[in-house]
């Protein structure tokens, strides 16, 4: 996944101005394949965004678990992942177009069923679209660990966000977050511990589940002697 999603924690909260933002614009080349994928695939599995509650069980045409995903960059392990876990719903929320296309066309070349998208900020995503403790799991994979210290509050795992997120899980519900960036799997670590609403399923971090694919890139760095840490916890 590309890791271009960043939470400018130091910008006004007011969501209808500039506010949090869960991503940074970047720039992208999208193929005409993934444009074609935008214009004739993306009435059907786009949901458009508002300021409003969606009734997800109407949008996915039957009542069953549900998990956001937040920035899923090209969209082959959000996938796999859908269709390997077919009883369960899946909302994947990105801003960039390339990513979105490549998504597309992987719902449509897998004839996905349990998967939408919503092309849009994912805290004003969470924040408008969602209800309060709807959510079964939340994942957050390979988000920008903006390295350089003086970038540390753009960091997405923050603990107003934090907030934010565990509200809109129920009881149980999960946040699954993987960083391969070690100082930031120590951030996160320390400021999930901190989130009084979330409880840690390890002692540390999580062994990868198994319905998590590894990507390409993952892969390349464990074989480089790269680590790869996974967080799970659940919310009380």
């Amino acid at each position: 996944m590309t890791p271009d999603h960043a939470c400018e924690t130091d910008a006004d909260d007011a969501p209808r101005r500039r506010g949090i933002r869960s991503f940074v614009l970047r720039a992208g080349r999208t193929t005409q394949a993934q444009t074609r994928a935008l214009a004739e695939l993306g009435p059907r599995w786009i949901v458009p965004y508002a300021d409003a509650l969606i009734d997800w069980s109407a949008v996915f045409g039957r009542v069953a678990p549900r998990v956001l995903e937040i920035g899923f960059g090209m969209g082959d392990a959000t996938a796999q992942i859908a269709a390997s876990r077919p009883e369960t719903d899946f909302i994947g929320v990105e801003v960039h177009p390339p990513g979105v296309g490549a998504l597309l066309q992987r719902i449509d070349a897998a004839k996905l069923t349990n998967l939408r998208i919503v092309q849009h900020d994912a805290v004003q995503v969470l924040r408008y679209m969602i209800a309060p403790h709807s959510l079964d799991g939340m994942h957050i994979y390979f988000p920008d660990p903006w390295p350089k210290k003086r970038h540390h509050k753009r960091r997405l795992i923050q603990p107003e966000f934090v907030r934010l997120a565990v509200s809109r899980l129920r009881p149980g519900g999960y946040l699954h977050c993987a960083t391969d960036w070690q100082p930031y799997a120590e951030h996160m670590l320390e400021v999930l511990r901190a989130e009084p609403g979330l409880t840690n399923t390890a002692t540390g971090y999580a062994a990868r589940p198994v319905w998590r694919p590894a990507s390409k890139f993952e892969r390349r760095g464990l074989k480089l002697g790269h680590g790869v840490w996974d967080l799970m916890f659940t919310a009380k």
